[in-house]
């Protein structure tokens, strides 16, 4: 099985900590926020990773090469051009492609989402894409029909409103946990070869594509993007060790 870690941003949330290095080697417990993902994934039982870089191109890089992780391991080198989440994806498709679909994991996500159950349902339906979304209280969200289909975004601070399909209604907000599974024909709906979201991506495809939302509201989910977010993290992961 393979999977994408999107590792590339420039990690402003977390300055001074990535001054001088990568978000993805933050450490969290003394353990790289990259290593803890790869960990995670290695444990849901996937065998092919690739990692997309850009901040401190050079030092990630040669950390992942330094590092036997038993599985095997794909660099996209995105140091000439950030290519954003929906760029970067697209510019790693020759890794990613194939007859089975691929899950994509932000680096500074820290999660006990149960991987394989959210690869397996995606799997057991006709989804181009299944995002893993809960109720918890963000900024901004995911709006999703009664039966969880992607039907726009929201903006909760500025009340800016993305509705692709405005005969689906009632809408329900949903918090994107940064981890979403997702089939390689998508490569083939994307004409777009610069840097672009992939938010805009999979409201731009809604319509016409089933893009499903996997509601994982009992699970915990932390994005490390803050420097005040590493404590937490760490004592989420003393507990659970």
């Amino acid at each position: 099985m393979k999977a994408m870690i999107l590792a590339a941003g420039l990690g402003t949330r977390l300055k001074p900590l990535t001054d001088d290095r990568p978000k993805a080697l933050v450490k969290i417990g003394g353990i790289t926020l990259l290593e803890h993902i790869i960990a995670k994934l290695i444990d849901s039982g996937f065998d092919e990773i690739v990692i997309n870089v850009h901040h401190f191109s050079e030092m990630l890089s040669s950390f992942i090469r330094s590092k036997d992780f038993g599985v095997k391991i794909h660099i996209s080198d995105e140091s000439d051009r950030l290519m954003d989440t929906g760029g970067g994806i697209v510019k790693a498709a020759r890794f990613l492609d194939g007859d089975d679909p691929f899950l994509v994991h932000n680096v500074d996500i820290i999660t006990d989402i149960d991987l394989r159950l959210l690869y397996d349902s995606h799997k057991q339906s006709d989804a181009l894409a299944t995002l893993a979304v809960g109720k918890r209280e963000s900024s901004r969200v995911f709006l999703f029909d009664s039966n969880m289909n992607l039907s726009g975004w929201q903006n909760n601070l500025t009340g800016k409103k993305i509705i692709p399909d405005t005969t689906r209604q009632p809408l329900l907000e949903y918090a994107f946990s940064g981890i979403h599974v997702i089939n390689p024909s998508f490569f083939n709906l994307i004409t777009s070869k610069g840097p672009f979201s992939i938010v805009d991506a999979y409201l731009s495809l809604c319509c016409r594509n089933s893009i499903k939302g996997y509601d994982v509201s009992n699970s915990f989910v932390l994005d490390v993007g803050k420097p005040d977010s590493i404590a937490k993290a760490e004592e989420y992961l003393k507990v659970r060790s």
